[in-house]
């Protein structure tokens, strides 16, 4: 159990690297799946599988609505790949500097990952979604609206005046 939350927490910084070396969002959206990924199944390895599943479904359907932006603003012809000699440089320099501030750290904290995980009937996280859903149901709906009304503000501004959302930049 140990190294598999251990490999979805590598598999989290990695993601992290490739979103931040890469300046196209072609492919850091990749990098962003991978550390969701990772982080939802770390969730699932601490017994909160339900909260996993909606943060995961949640989170790509908000990165496939930034993706989608990104990728009509940023018109490029032919985008920095994972080949290139540029992302390949910043990959390096931030897997140094995090090898460096592992380091400086002191290592790994000590001590079993698994301890808090319970294997009851009902997990917890079912409790805290009822809770949602009867005491938060008023702010939910307030939520709701407040991100529709985001929604139609961005697609406002990103109209421009002539070509629409998808023009050349």
């Amino acid at each position: 159990m140990t190294y598999m939350v251990s490999f979805f927490l590598i598999s989290v910084v990695l993601g992290l690297v490739a979103v931040a070396s890469n300046p196209s969002p072609y492919f850091a959206a990749l990098g962003l799946v991978v550390v969701s990924a990772g982080g939802c199944w770390v969730i699932i390895s601490m017994g909160a599988s339900f909260l996993s599943l909606v943060l995961f479904l949640v989170y790509l359907g908000g990165m496939m609505v930034v993706f989608a932006y990104s990728a009509a603003l940023a018109a490029e012809p032919y985008p920095e790949a994972w080949g290139s000699w540029v992302v390949s440089y910043y990959v390096v320099v931030y897997l140094l500097l995090l090898s460096l501030g592992y380091f400086m750290g002191g290592g790994i904290v000590k001590g079993d990952i698994s301890e808090g995980v319970k294997w009851d009937v009902v997990q917890g996280d079912w409790s805290g979604v009822s809770l949602l859903y009867s005491g938060g149901g008023g702010l939910l709906l307030i939520g709701g609206g407040v991100l529709l009304l985001t929604l139609f503000v961005v697609l406002e501004l990103s109209r421009g005046h002539f070509g629409g959302a998808l023009r050349a930049v």
